[in-house]
């Protein structure tokens, strides 16, 4: 893999990722963009702990564009895009809307591919292993930011879950705290290990993998629709061996997860139509430990955390949408329409290999 860093117009970093080590990366960003101006503040709830970005210039983001205007396709002669070069492997730039930047953290996107009408399912083993590469360095760097405690690399797939651009790709965002749902996480683990010495996330996963909630397995890589999944379709993915975070992986893990993810992805888009042709709208999701904000959990350290992947949908049924509605939205209280063993089958079933 060759890293090439550079600026877009108005100051914003992007990065390359190419597979060749001899690829040059020198197209200058020609638009006349003025510096980024966000508003970006992180506001804490006192009554429920929680923190609320408050960021009022994304109500200008680019929306539904047409696909001769996608920012994320490469530059091609007078069509000026946010890739300034006129091809990409992976590439990976600050968000010019960001939820979170300066001392509220940092928000960047990963394009997957060129490829405008491909989707990360589409991408080959070499491809989504470089993406792999892209967000474990990704990672790496945004950890050693001072405003940073947690990174968050994810991909929103689907109109239907709210994405404003069609082309293949995710996000990263850098909070400034420990998100809530890690914190109950953190905060399950320490009981656990308080009373039972063990690690939360070995059971889970020893437990789940001697039964009958396995999507697919390899050697290094272990699917599996939890006990209690909280949408109809929801799948989470772990390496075998525990690590805290995407940078321990070894290399084992790595050569394998692309040949392990592609295909969930795959019968994700099978779940509904066997033919592929009706995409699946979903979210996938990289937990990551924190890199700060441990100390209010007695007893665990980030070695304890076990890094995974959650994969889900918001469609229950062909042509019908879960909505978060009043038990969910309103209390956090889910309610699944799916068993998860009746997930974890149909998931079986439409294996494409």
């Amino acid at each position: 893999m060759k890293k090439t860093s550079t600026r877009l117009a108005d100051g914003r970093e992007l990065i390359y990722y190419d597979v060749r080590d001899d690829t040059v990366r020198d197209a200058v960003d020609r638009r006349p963009l003025g510096p980024v101006s966000t508003t970006s503040e992180v506001r804490r709830d006192p009554l429920l702990g929680d923190s609320v970005a408050i960021a009022s210039h994304r109500q200008g983001r680019t929306y539904h564009p047409p696909a001769d205007e996608c920012p994320l396709c490469p530059s091609a002669g007078d069509r000026l895009s946010e890739i300034p070069d006129s091809a990409y492997d992976v590439a990976v730039f600050e968000n010019r809307f960001p939820s979170l930047a300066g001392d509220a953290g940092r928000c960047e996107v990963v394009c997957f591919t060129p490829d405008h009408t491909a989707s990360f399912a589409d991408l080959t083993p070499e491809q989504a292993g470089l993406v792999l590469e892209a967000w474990t360095d990704r990672t790496a760097e945004l950890a050693h930011l001072d405003s940073v405690a947690q990174v968050f690399c994810f991909e929103n797939r689907g109109a239907e879950i709210g994405v404003t651009l069609g082309h293949p790709h995710g996000q990263i965002y850098a909070y400034p705290f420990v998100t809530p749902r890690t914190e109950l996480m953190l905060r399950s683990l320490a009981a656990f290990k308080k009373s039972t010495g063990g690690n939360l996330f070995d059971d889970i996963v020893a437990q789940e993998s001697a039964g009958e909630r396995v999507v697919l397995a390899g050697e290094h890589w272990v699917a599996f629709v939890p006990y209690a999944a909280h949408w109809p379709y929801e799948v989470h993915l772990y390496p075998k061996r525990r690590v805290p975070d995407l940078l321990a992986l070894d290399d084992a893990a790595r050569a394998e997860f692309p040949r392990i993810y592609l295909e969930l992805l795959r019968r994700f888009d099978r779940i509904f139509d066997t033919s592929g042709a009706t995409p699946t709208p979903y979210i996938a999701a990289w937990h990551q430990a924190p890199f700060t904000g441990l100390d209010g959990h007695d007893g665990i350290n980030r070695d304890d955390f076990g890094l995974h992947l959650e994969l889900f949908t918001i469609r229950r049924t062909s042509g019908k949408l879960k909505f978060l509605a009043g038990s969910e939205s309103g209390m956090s209280v889910f309610i699944n329409d799916v068993p998860p063993e009746a997930a974890a089958q149909r998931l079986r079933e439409v294996a494409s290999s």
